[in-house]
């Protein structure tokens, strides 16, 4: 058997189908075109990144796109050089893809939220999101299908994409990397209030976590039933560690308010006894 003959050798051969050794080194070929092209697009978009141009987010989410769009027309180019043309295989499997819809009616929802997601970029890698479940967590990775979220315990829950799309979703990172969180507190009737705003603002101050433009503020937030409410407000960027950042404080605070004799009120409840 010469080379001619082997390059033409029929691996397959079928009445609508012929496929040769030609067709199958010809396959290859285009996919490893196509590895090496998304290797270099991925160089180049995250080059971006380095250089401040992107953020990552974004670049993720362009990078799938450019992806999923090589591999598609990849597919085309395959199927078209073993034969099959890709009008009558849509025109023949039109039955049986309404069959699939409806069966996997759940399926195809999560992968256009999938496109939607990437294409609007309302949630990229990166951001710190809350869903209506109340998981807070990082998004890890934005698939076709599903989405990876890191929650604050370090567990990545696997999230289908629809719930982004369809259900209320706090995205924390979305407009500003700096998030306003608030510490409640309550002090002792007769406190001086001048001074508990003073020590709670000296306690945001000193905290590394906390920006301070803008400057964390204090306010008095009502007349308890036991206590004198107040709140201390602050920016931070860390939000996916904010719990972390509010124990910090109130362990700051606790000490704070005992070295400046302020105290901290406890639930109290006078009991009349009458008797005949």
């Amino acid at each position: 058997m010469n080379l001619k003959e082997f390059i033409n050798y029929k691996i397959l051969d079928t009445k609508s189908v012929d496929v040769t050794v030609y067709h199958i080194l010809v396959s290859l070929a285009i996919i490893i075109s196509a590895l090496i092209l998304v290797f270099i697009i991925k160089k180049l978009i995250f080059r971006r990144v380095r250089s401040e141009t992107f953020d990552k987010g974004t670049a993720n989410s362009l990078f799938l796109i450019i992806k999923y769009f090589i591999w598609i027309i990849v597919i085309g180019l395959i199927l078209e050089t073993v034969g099959v043309k890709l009008t009558l295989l849509i025109a023949g499997s039109a039955a049986l893809l309404v069959g699939l819809g409806l069966g996997l009616q759940n399926i195809f929802t999560d992968i256009v939220s999938g496109f939607f997601m990437l294409f609007e970029r309302n949630i990229k890698v990166g951001d710190v999101v809350e869903l209506e479940d109340d998981m807070i967590g990082r998004v890890e990775q934005v698939g076709l299908r599903t989405s990876k979220i890191k929650t604050r315990d370090n567990i990545i829950s696997i999230v289908p994409n629809h719930k982004f799309i369809n259900d209320r979703v706090i995205n924390w990172s979305h407009m500003d990397q700096k998030t306003r969180f608030h510490v409640d507190v309550g002090v002792a009737y007769g406190s001086n209030i001048a001074l508990v705003k003073k020590v709670l603002l000296e306690v945001a101050e000193k905290n590394q976590d906390i920006t301070h433009k803008p400057e964390p503020f204090v306010r008095f937030l009502n007349f308890g039933n036991s206590s004198l409410d107040f709140q201390l407000f602050f920016w931070t960027e860390k939000s996916f560690e904010v719990e972390n950042i509010k124990s910090d404080l109130r362990f700051e605070i606790d000490g704070a308010f005992r070295s400046n004799k302020i105290t901290i009120p406890f639930p109290q409840r006078d009991v009349h006894m009458k008797k005949d």
